[in-house]
């Protein structure tokens, strides 16, 4: 019980401060987040069992009522996550990823910090292409098979995470938030950066935080003896049929979001995946049966719903306004303290919130405030907005890489906010000095 009336005495007091700057519905809001982040940090209650308390906690509080908070449980992405985890018990079921596992182990070192480092640049080589979330569903039984030792696996499985949330920021198409910008300034008349110089602006950025953070990751690891043994073992008739249907699965989502980027017929990404998902039942074509789903993570599935909820709450209740609203008072400082500030704010307020959302929320302010500045600063200011949405390491909620990673049970909440705090710091100190060096 003293971890419960922690949390509580711990949100009074956000609601308490909280009431001098912003009104009692947003104050009574932070201090509900502040709360659940402390239940979801000292483990005082089940993981899922806080991810629903929104459901409870928002209509009491008079912050949104009941059908339009318990919508954001059946959020597309959920489904998403519901296709794409069962595509991974396909693949698990089949012992599929112990020969993917095998190949990406041959072309790295093998030792600890190598394939850390080759997990996290596949990760985020997948996900300059294709959604985050589905490679790292779809890298999860890999990364799983490579190791029984607990430490290593865990620091694997952030290297996944990690590399993914990395990569997708490398290409438009990447990552929501790189379209939301880019149609945003298509809607107004600019484009500023086209395909290939998107490419060229982001590359030291990755490059610089694919060495950072597996390096980091790799410590207190490389003494770890490596016990995972590739091996040589040819693909099975069921295996190369799972193989074929995997590559029609990544063909689909390649030329769906090339569709979407033509303006053609294009399909929700979370219904395709759903659809394979659904696939891996179908006598003589799948793999599963329905016993075989009893091990799907819902507390995960109740996280995703509080991310969306909370994110809901940020804008039905006008607090994430506010914060824009303060924001754009910043215009008189030094440009490389606004870019920090940016980054700084943008990077701690998507852990808690939707970084789509949160950054179709700042894109119109930061474009307003880029109106004082020149151009190419402007520009900068943008792109430092966009790119702090995609690199919140600390919350499970922050983004669906991080939640997933979480479904395995291998990471506790505490670790994940320990190292990714410090990522949090190394990701806005690179940004920003790539942005103020380079793009402005």
């Amino acid at each position: 019980m003293g971890g419960i009336w922690r949390s509580i005495i711990i949100g009074c007091l956000i609601f308490v401060l909280g009431s001098f700057f912003v009104s009692p519905i947003q104050a009574l809001l932070l201090g509900i987040i502040g709360a659940m982040v402390v239940l979801w940090t000292n483990g005082a209650l089940p993981l899922g069992v806080v991810s629903l308390l929104p459901l409870i906690l928002f209509p009491i509080s008079s912050i949104a009522d009941f059908t339009r908070i318990s919508s954001q449980y059946a959020n597309p992405i959920i489904f998403l996550f519901l296709g794409g985890f069962m595509v991974a018990f396909a693949m698990e079921k089949t012992q599929l990823h112990a020969i993917i596992a095998s190949q990406i182990l041959s072309r790295f070192p093998q030792s600890p910090a190598g394939i850390i480092y080759g997990v996290a640049i596949a990760s985020a080589l997948l996900s300059a292409i294709l959604s985050n979330t589905t490679v790292v569903l779809m890298l999860l039984p890999v990364v799983m098979h490579l190791t029984e030792i607990k430490v290593l696996r865990v620091r694997i499985l952030l290297a996944a995470a990690y590399g993914a949330s990395i990569g997708g920021i490398l290409t438009p198409i990447g990552t929501p938030p790189n379209l939301i910008l880019m149609g945003f300034l298509s809607s107004e008349g600019e484009n500023f950066l086209f395909f290939g110089e998107w490419i060229v602006y982001m590359l030291p950025v990755v490059i610089l935080m694919l060495v950072i953070i597996p390096w980091i990751l790799s410590r207190g690891v490389v003494d770890v003896k490596y016990t995972f043994k590739a091996t040589t073992a040819s693909y099975n008739p069921t295996q190369k049929r799972l193989l074929k249907i995997l590559g029609l699965l990544v063909a689909s989502i390649a030329i769906n979001t090339l569709a979407k980027q033509l303006d053609m017929f294009a399909l929700d990404e979370p219904m395709i995946l759903l659809a394979f998902g659904l696939l891996m039942f179908l006598p003589r074509i799948g793999f599963l049966n329905w016993d075989d789903t009893r091990n799907l993570p819902y507390e995960i599935i109740f996280l995703f719903g509080a991310g969306f909820s909370i994110a809901f709450a940020f804008m039905e209740s006008g607090l994430a306004s506010q914060i824009a609203t303060w924001l754009s008072f910043a215009t008189q400082i030094p440009f490389v303290l606004l870019l920090l500030l940016i980054a700084f704010v943008v990077t701690f307020m998507t852990e808690v919130t939707s970084n789509t959302a949160l950054v179709a929320m700042m894109i119109p302010v930061v474009y307003t405030i880029g109106h004082t500045l020149a151009p190419q600063e402007a520009n900068a200011l943008l792109l430092v907005a966009t790119i702090a949405g995609s690199y919140a390491f600390m919350l499970p909620i922050a983004t669906p890489p991080n939640a997933i990673v979480m479904a395995t049970r291998e990471i506790e909440v505490r670790q994940m906010i320990k190292i990714g705090f410090l990522f949090n710091l190394i990701g806005i100190t690179v940004l920003v000095a790539i942005a103020s060096l380079f793009w402005s």
